[in-house]
């Protein structure tokens, strides 16, 4: 009975790690994909773009182009378009600087999730699903936050150069919010799907794992290729 009991506990073991090992990977490549669109999110000039308008004449046409954190881009005759800002220095335009903070915090704290993977190699897995789990929940937060103050920020002189006269906060004037705005968005929905994922994976392998396969050998394997 004794040695039945153990095969079965063995065999409950492997099945386990089968199955953490495949979600965990498939976690783990998530988060990587959402670490990249967090720099997309950060870097491209998308946020905001004017609308599609029927000019009539009667004095100059009104500009069209896009706008980012860190750049204004307008059309010009030429198929590049003209940007103006500091990308390359990381300077935020000015109205839009705690959201920039906001968005490279966030990024911060998902290229550390990102990080931490190399930990299941010498570590409890379960500490590090949950080490990764409150980082994403932060990063979620944080870019929530810098998706609510960039329309708040809207009445400055970069959005009414490019948006008209009648734009104020939360009101874009002649502008609408393109992909790069409902990126984020997404992005704070995908950090908590993420960081809840990290909740559970932690919490089943501290209950389902046998006490002892809790060591390094065992964490070792979760994400081993």
């Amino acid at each position: 009975m004794q040695h039945h009991s153990s095969e079965v506990a063995r065999l409950y073991q492997t099945e386990f790690i089968r199955s953490a090992r495949a979600v965990g990977v498939l976690w783990a490549i998530c988060t990587l994909c959402f670490a990249v669109i967090e720099v997309v999110i950060l870097i491209q000039p998308s946020w905001v773009g004017t609308r599609e308008l029927h000019y009539r004449g009667g004095g100059p046409a009104p500009p069209t182009g896009t706008l980012g954190l860190f750049e204004v881009c307008v059309e010009t005759d030429w198929p590049v378009p003209d940007c103006r800002g500091s990308l390359h220095t990381l300077t935020p335009l000015p109205a839009f600087q705690s959201p920039a903070v906001l968005v490279c915090m966030s990024l911060t704290m998902v290229w550390a999730s990102v990080g931490c993977l190399c930990l299941f190699r010498f570590c409890n897995a379960a500490t590090v699903y949950k080490i990764c789990a409150w980082l994403q929940l932060t990063a979620g937060f944080c870019l929530a936050l810098a998706c609510v103050l960039f329309p708040d920020s809207w009445a400055c002189a970069e959005m009414r150069a490019l948006c008209g006269e009648r734009v104020s906060s939360f009101s874009p004037g002649n502008c609408s919010v393109h992909w790069a705005y409902i990126l984020a968005m997404l992005g704070v929905l995908d950090a908590g799907i993420l960081s809840m994922l990290a909740f559970v994976l932690g919490n089943r392998q501290d209950a389902l794992l046998p006490e002892d396969a809790k060591d390094g050998d065992v964490t070792g394997l979760l994400l081993a290729a």
